[in-house]
């Protein structure tokens, strides 16, 4: 069996929106219904919420970083340039209310940068993320699969379907015409990590399709898909 022609339209389901929210995939269409949705479906934000928390370790892949001391410069000159060094110190400063909420604007500041600047400052190489939901017309399977270069993994998240008794799940990656190759046997749970070689890290990088197919325990006994291929997606940039 082949994996061509499997691919078909993906089944769009609410937790899917609101992973693809969180990962900032949808179109900016697409996100501003969403949008609609968390302020006035109180479920559908539950599952926003959840799938923030649930990815939310993607960013460790970025190191702490101090602000420059040229931002904390920036910002003193921006809130206290109207004071004079000259000036005499007028009576009661640490009393007075403007005082308090000069230097209260400082810490808020001082606190955005501190945890923005991760996130502003690119990493010292470009790190490649790309996410993609399977699923197929004709299965309740359903993963979210994210690639990530840094750590040479493919994280996957299982949304829903389960494997018949005396069956397993095989993760493949197919990249034009060439023949699947597999990533590994998906275990059972929630989440899990495949990690992948290098190989198999460009033949993702420049463009590829992850499919999931039902095997027999232990995986494919031939190298290639056997049985029926239950859910399929194209990686997308987050």
């Amino acid at each position: 069996m082949t994996l061509t022609g499997e691919h078909g339209p993906e089944r769009e389901s609410d937790d899917l929106i609101a992973a693809e929210y969180v990962l900032g995939v949808l179109s900016a269409a697409e996100r501003q219904e969403a949008s609609r949705r968390i302020e006035s479906e109180p479920a559908f934000a539950r599952l926003v919420d959840a799938w923030e928390a649930r990815l939310s370790p993607l960013a460790d892949a970025y190191a702490p970083a101090e602000p420059p001391q040229s931002v904390k410069a920036a910002i003193d000159r921006r809130l206290f340039a109207s004071a004079s060094p000259s000036s005499a110190p007028r009576a009661g400063m640490w009393a007075s209310l403007g005082f308090w909420r000069g230097l209260a604007a400082a810490a808020v500041a001082g606190l955005a940068i501190s945890l923005a600047l991760p996130y502003l400052q690119p990493p010292a190489q470009p790190q490649v993320r790309l996410v993609a939901s399977l699923a197929a017309d004709s299965s309740n399977v359903k993963y979210l699969a994210v690639y990530d270069a840094a750590h040479h993994n493919v994280g996957l998240s299982h949304l829903s379907g389960e494997r018949d008794q005396g069956k397993d799940f095989e993760l493949w990656l197919i990249e034009g015409d060439k023949p699947p190759v597999s990533l590994g046997v998906i275990p059972v749970g929630t989440a899990t990590t495949v990690s992948v070689t290098p190989s198999i890290q460009q033949q993702i990088e420049q463009g590829a399709v992850l499919a999931v197919s039902v095997e027999p325990p232990g995986g494919s006994p031939t190298g290639q898909p056997t049985g029926p291929v239950v859910a399929t997606g194209d990686l997308k940039n987050i």
